[in-house]
């Protein structure tokens, strides 16, 4: 369309000329009503200004009242002409159609963008999946998954979903490898990495792959998770004691994380299941030990060796101090021994070194007829051992009846008495039998010297148990008699 004043082409829609400004007339559409109208109307007008009458007979009110009809219908289409100016016409039509062409191709956008948009969320993919795992079709089911957890990396189930189609199709290897990008990441929520290795552990324990299951546990830095299955884990032996220099005996306790055996040695060496087992505290005394050890869970995995070594350095106690030299005696005498406290003295006269489980020293000992070697130790209460003592004594007595007599003398007196019934040892009060056997020499008083006779009983067995009757017999004499005890816990003679 052309500007009616200069010429210029104008755009459809515009009703102003951008080249002079001159405002465009749009001549309105064709109406028969309208033009008979104006026909009629102007036909009246020519009438009234000859000052005559219509033909059609209207009077001056008449003329007047269709002056007031045709002033009305000109405004009327003074309005339809601004409204029209308002409208583009047959080219605003033309305009209203792009417009809705438009309007239509949003509304298509924005359904296929919507559409979209909720075909690519998880909930549509994790459908998807599940309804080609139900038709067992599971590889489709994991590469819609895979092809999803791409485009939501942080969405653990989309990641055990897949473990679990995996899983169904026997596939191990491959959920485990799944549920390890879960373990493997950091920010996943605790209650995901608890998820993932209570799987990836179901699926290892149902293979028997312990081995695996502890060195997952051992990587694993959420202390909270190990402790849930530590039941899988074999780590090393804790030892009580941190290794060092001791100056007292330490008993040091091994101990591990779960149920299982703990072998151990203390030499040093590599232990094995050959090795002893540990049931209880290891008692360390003076010296070095290099305790090594492993442990071995319910399920045979086996820890690493841990070795830690100890020096005790205990003080050494004195070496007992014999008041009785060694020689040769012709009188009875007592051997005595200066007690040390904290520590408990031990003897033997065989010949053999003393230990804790020798004799005890508990007092004066007589001294034997004969010769006699007598070898004395200390022992600490940390069971550290002195050096040893050793005395030799032989004691000859001279006019002294020998000491197979003075047993067969004790015997028939207590026959006698009455307290044997005859000399093989039996008595009324008991079914077994007595016997007696010489001891030593003992000197009670300034000058009687005795010698010591010990009763022991057999109760049939062929064993015989010492009982807590000493009886006496004079060296020269014979006499026999029991030893007692004064009121000042001195020895003394009772005649029998």
């Amino acid at each position: 369309m052309k500007c009616p004043n200069c010429g210029n082409e104008l755009e459809d829609g515009h009703l102003i000329c951008e080249q002079c400004g001159e405002e465009i007339r749009i001549v309105p559409d064709f109406e028969p009503e309208i033009e008979n109208s104006i026909t009629e109307t102007l036909s009246t007008l020519a009438a009234l200004q000859e000052g005559g009458t219509a033909d059609d007979g209207f009077s001056q009110t008449d003329v007047q009242e269709t002056e007031q009809d045709s002033k009305k219908k000109q405004d009327r289409d003074k309005e339809n002409d601004r409204k029209k100016r308002s409208a583009p016409g047959r080219n605003g039509r033309k305009g209203w159609l792009v417009v809705s062409l438009i309007i239509f191709a949003a509304i298509a956008l924005i359904s296929g963008g919507a559409y979209a948009y909720y075909t690519g969320m998880v909930e549509y993919r994790i459908d998807k999946a599940k309804k080609y795992a139900e038709k067992g079709s599971y590889q489709e089911a994991v590469a819609c998954l895979e092809d999803a957890y791409a485009s939501y990396p942080d969405e653990a189930q989309l990641l055990f979903l897949e473990a679990d189609y995996y899983y169904l199709m026997k596939d191990n290897v491959r959920a485990v490898e799944v549920l390890s990008r879960i373990i493997e990441r950091e920010d996943f929520p605790y209650e995901d990495l608890v998820e993932a290795y209570d799987k990836v552990i179901t699926i290892y324990a149902n293979q028997g792959m312990y081995q695996e299951i502890n060195e997952l546990l051992k990587n694993c830095p959420e202390t909270e998770i190990v402790n849930m299955f530590q039941r899988y884990l074999a780590l090393v032996p804790e030892f009580s004691y941190v290794e060092g220099s001791y100056d007292e005996v330490i008993p040091l306790k091994l101990s591990s994380n779960t149920a299982g055996t703990i072998y151990y040695t203390t030499d040093g060496t590599p232990p094995t299941k050959d090795s002893p087992v540990y049931t209880a505290p290891l008692f360390l005394e003076s010296g070095e030990y290099t305790v090594s050890a492993f442990f071995v869970n319910d399920y045979g995995i086996e820890s690493e060796v841990v070795s830690k070594t100890y020096i005790i350095s205990l003080p050494v106690p004195n070496a007992p101090e014999i008041e009785l030299y060694s020689g040769e005696y012709t009188e009875p005498s007592m051997i005595v021994v200066d007690e040390i406290e904290g520590c408990d003295t031990y003897y033997t006269t065989d010949g053999s070194e003393p230990t804790a489980d020798s004799v005890p020293y508990t007092g004066p000992i007589p001294m034997p007829l004969g010769k006699t070697l007598f070898k004395f130790v200390n022992i600490s209460e940390e069971g550290v051992s002195s050096e040893i003592t050793a005395r030799t004594y032989t004691l000859s007595l001279s006019d002294a009846i020998p000491t197979s007599q003075a047993v067969t003398g004790l015997i028939e007196r207590l026959v006698e008495i009455g307290y044997l019934e005859d000399a093989a040892g039996h008595n009324s009060r008991q079914s077994g039998i007595l016997s007696y056997r010489f001891s030593s020499v003992l000197r009670i008083g300034e000058s009687d010297d005795y010698y010591t006779v010990n009763e022991y009983y057999d109760d049939g067995t062929g064993l015989k148990n010492r009982t807590d009757k000493v009886f006496l017999v004079n060296i020269h004499t014979g006499e026999a008699a029991q030893l007692g005890y004064d009121d000042n816990g001195g020895f003394m003679a009772i005649l029998l």
